[in-house]
């Protein structure tokens, strides 16, 4: 007669199939944060990570470890593994798990939890962790404590977490297991081998460690033709107007060269080139600029952090088409009259294909003389050669990037200044949490793109630079803590003016007398932030001038963290984007008024 299993031994079997499974299904990291009610999962990813098939992360914030799981799954693309102990460990979580539902990042947030007669009766760190993110989750699973009689749904369970938030046939996001474990938390997987031909078949898995599913999607969905007639037969007066998550390179190109429609790309978008119109921000703050009115509008990717662009769009009368693989909705202002759910590519390259001759006439020639224009008074009013200046800054840092280089950018000023004054340029990526557009967990994601990369690089470090501002990057400065001994490199940007610079542009600055909007919006923190940077473990110095600030963007990749600080002035800052703003108004006034 075979002897009976011990609860705990189930739960280490339990737990060892959902590591072997996530490992088939492409996790590469795992990100825990320490606590006791989550051992037996940590002992099963601690075995894995011995046999090498997976890296294990230790981070002591479950803040932190959210971001920088949902950093390492925006440099792979793969999805990170996130786990906490039960409680308000598990609550920490959820900052990270918003963003990851608004920026289609795929993460998987493991929550261990109390068993169920621990609740309802003051058990300590027992909080209802049942639906705990809410909608924000593509799918989530609460588990009551293992038992053998569910051993063959081990497997599924953990592969349909992969799978949902991968995204099949909907966006890619975050996903909640909430699995419950009883005391004692310590046992043994081996012992539950042998026991039936249920769990054995369980803990063996398919053949070839091939994953338990595998979501077949269409390669390209097919592109409506009436959305291709309508865009094919729009005439030259088009305008293509792209983000984060729009097409490659290559079938943008295509479209453009058959229409000859300008294209205004935002960094995020990675299509910045040479023949986009970076300065939109600017150009469309002018007349005569701001009263071309194209024909039809098409839209792809994420809107523009710029409030001018966007604006401009709502303004407008004429058709507007969005374009995303799974039917987002990121218009804002609504007025989109087609919303064509296809990807990107393919519906470039339909309409590319079915566009007789070329087209590039007068509106394209004048927006290109614009952006001409703009960028020529930018670059004669951007101040002295190494002025300190938050445009120029954001200027440099894009001009120094190495090739292969991965730039992750704050939200608040240094997103915008990088999208409103940055030429385009070739070789880098651009990524940030434009989500929830948010400062939370900024400096733990870059080190969760940095982690990412260099396993991408087979271990090597690799070239990663971050700018924050100063408020975010004290918000998170104790990420620096336990950035410190892992295999990344990272160099860190960040523009200290003392405060919330972008308040400065806000209505609230003129409203409000100077103490009260120093007190609740300006806030300067004044702290010396390179003495906090090395209070924390990383290398860290004040620059001077662009030329030092250049250098150092422009350097080898070195073992760790290094933190560059940029000191600005709020008003000065708004000085010189007025400055600017002004000079590229003066280039522009004599150009006509129609467009076309």
């Amino acid at each position: 007669m075979t002897a009976p299993v011990a609860p705990n031994d189930v739960q280490a079997a339990f737990c060892a199939v959902l590591v072997d499974e996530w490992a088939r299904g492409g996790v590469r990291r795992a990100v825990v944060a320490p606590g006791s009610r989550s051992t037996p999962l940590l002992v099963a990813l601690a075995e894995a990570a011995d046999r090498r098939e997976i890296v294990l992360d230790v981070v002591l914030d479950e803040r932190g470890a959210g971001f920088f799981a949902l950093g390492h799954a925006l440099a792979t693309g793969s999805p990170a593994l996130v786990v906490t102990t039960s409680g308000t460990a598990a609550v920490e979580l959820h900052p990270a798990v918003v963003e990851a539902h608004h920026s289609g990042v795929p993460l998987v947030a493991v929550t261990a939890d109390r068993p169920e007669e621990l609740h309802g009766c003051g058990a300590p760190q027992t909080v209802e962790q049942v639906g705990l993110f809410g909608p924000a989750t593509r799918w989530a699973a609460s588990v009551p404590v293992a038992d053998l009689a569910t051993a063959h749904w081990w497997r599924p369970l953990a592969s349909r977490a992969l799978a949902e938030a991968m995204g099949g046939a909907h966006r890619p996001g975050p996903v909640h297991l909430n699995l419950a474990f009883r005391e004692p938390l310590l046992g043994s997987a081996a012992k539950v081998a042998g026991t039936g031909p249920g769990p054995a078949a369980a803990l063996a898995g398919r053949q070839g460690r091939a994953p338990w599913h595998q979501v077949l999607v269409p390669e390209e969905l097919p592109v409506p033709e009436e959305a291709v007639r309508l865009l094919a037969g729009a005439g030259e007066r088009g305008l293509v107007v792209v983000g984060g998550g729009g097409p490659g390179p290559g079938a943008l190109q295509r479209l453009t060269d058959a229409t000859g429609w300008p294209v205004l790309a935002s960094p995020l978008s990675n299509v910045r080139s040479p023949g986009s119109v970076a300065f939109a921000d600017a150009l469309l703050r002018c007349s005569p600029v701001r009263d071309w009115h194209p024909d039809v509008v098409l839209r792809m990717g994420a809107p523009w952090a710029s409030r001018v662009v966007n604006e401009w769009l709502a303004g407008l009368s004429c058709p507007q088409v969005l374009v995303d693989p799974v039917g987002a909705w990121a218009a804002p202002d609504r007025l989109p009259g087609h919303v064509v759910v296809a990807g990107p590519d393919a519906l470039c390259l339909a309409v590319a294909a079915a566009v007789t001759g070329g087209r590039r006439g007068e509106w394209a020639r004048r927006w290109s003389s614009a952006e001409a224009a703009a960028e020529a008074a930018v670059d004669a009013a951007m101040g002295p050669g190494d002025e300190l200046t938050e445009p120029g800054v954001a200027r440099e840092v894009m001009r120094s990037l190495v090739d292969g280089a991965t730039l992750v950018l704050s939200s608040s000023m240094p997103v915008r200044d990088f999208e409103w004054w940055t030429r385009p340029r070739h070789g880098a990526r651009v990524v940030s949490n434009r989500g929830a557009n948010g400062i939370d967990g900024v400096l733990s994601t870059a080190l969760g793109v940095a982690a990412g990369s260099a396993q991408e690089h087979g271990g090597s470090p690799a070239p990663v630079v971050a700018v924050l501002g100063d408020l975010a990057f004290v918000y998170d400065a104790g990420a620096l803590l336990w950035a410190q001994g892992r295999a990344l490199s990272l160099d860190v940007i960040v523009v200290d003016n003392d405060g919330g610079g972008i308040f400065n542009f806000l209505p609230q600055a003129a409203s409000q007398h100077g103490e009260r909007f120093e007190r609740l919006w300006g806030t300067p923190h004044g702290l010396d932030l390179t003495a906090l940077a090395t209070a924390f473990g990383a290398q860290a110095r004040r620059l001077r001038d662009l030329g030092q600030l250049s250098s150092a963007v422009a350097s080898p990749p070195a073992p760790g963290v290094r933190v560059w600080v940029v000191p600005t002035q709020r008003a000065a800052n708004v000085k010189a984007h007025r400055r600017l703003l002004g000079a590229v108004e003066a280039a522009v006034a004599g150009l006509s008024p129609s467009g076309g």
